[in-house]
């Protein structure tokens, strides 16, 4: 899953965006919209007044095949007691949906959504992620590409993180910056995270990721051997897990620094003596002789590898 400040969309697509700004919002998404209606598609923009206004302000044909949709009302309309209801979910998003498959006839459709994180704001952390299943459930049917939105003020609340980890895994990529959980602790040792695909390129980006957070933080003379820790953990998991897996940077006590991979898999990860001239097998190797320490740590929907390193 790569880190990108210029998405283009692909069919079938369903990706996040982390924004701490409406500008910052309206900056990806206006063009994202655009690029259906001037190729003859249609949008869906499900969203609040604010943002509705604000993109329709923004876009070159706001008069085009767009369909605007009431985030608030289309949640109310979703949700039975605390959770949304799939048959409510097939009537109001996924007639929708389709109709507007039916109507660009072969060209783009792209929609963007923010119910989500309206469940999100309002306590209902459980409900936002079965609506990102159900979200994946019609991709899987119809051929679109769906844009989700959380504000960072949101999703940086204390004890969310593992809800955001989730999040990150049920989309194929994130927009622009990772998400920023707080840290336990009241704040005081900064925390990111990141999501990834189980494909070549998940590793490269989170050795990216990693080193890019490092040197954010003042932290750059770590950043060589956080590369190579990072590389050997994620390849782990695209490789051996083929899951998704999320990379968490955070600044720990005491002046280390952990790089912890999330993936999908229980089977821990196996070290092995490779041989002179095998072409794997030297990862957590590498790994054991680079941190200060390292481990596993099984969880209900898979496992983390962590390691710490210290100045």
């Amino acid at each position: 899953m790569a880190l990108t400040s210029d998405y283009v969309a692909s069919p079938r697509d369903h990706v996040v965006q982390f924004y701490d700004s409406d500008e910052e919002l309206a900056a990806q998404v206006v063009p994202y919209l655009a690029g259906a209606v001037t190729a003859g598609g249609v949008a869906v923009v499900i969203a609040t007044e604010a943002h509705r206004e604000a993109f329709a302000a923004r876009l070159p044909h706001p008069g085009g095949n767009i369909v605007w949709v009431d985030a608030a009302e289309a949640m109310t309309a979703l949700l039975v007691g605390d959770r949304p209801a799939r048959h409510r979910f097939a009537k109001v998003v996924g007639d929708l949906v389709r109709q507007a498959a039916a109507t660009a006839a072969g060209r783009p459709v792209r929609a963007y959504g923010e119910i989500v994180a309206l469940m999100w704001g309002a306590g209902y952390l459980t409900a936002a992620l079965e609506l990102e299943e159900l979200w994946n459930e019609l991709g899987r049917e119809v051929g679109f590409s769906l844009y989700c939105a959380y504000p960072q003020a949101v999703v940086g609340r204390d004890g969310d993180r593992e809800v955001l980890d989730a999040v990150c895994r049920r989309h194929s990529a994130v927009v622009g910056p990772p998400a920023r959980p707080a840290p336990a602790g009241g704040g005081r040792f900064p925390e990111a995270v990141a999501a990834f695909l189980p494909v070549a390129q998940g590793p490269t980006g989170a050795r990216r990721f990693v080193t890019e957070t490092l040197q954010a933080w003042g932290r750059g003379h770590l950043a060589d051997d956080a590369a190579v820790v990072a590389t050997e953990l994620a390849a782990n998991a695209a490789v051996h897990a083929r899951t998704p897996f999320t990379v968490t940077v955070s600044d720990r006590p005491g002046g280390a620094v952990r790089i912890a991979v999330h993936d999908g898999s229980t089977e821990p990860p196996r070290p092995r003596r490779a041989a002179a001239l095998d072409g794997s097998g030297r990862g957590l190797g590498l790994v054991d002789a680079l941190a200060a320490a390292w481990g596993t740590e099984p969880g209900p929907d898979g496992k983390v590898v962590w390691a710490d390193l210290v100045s």
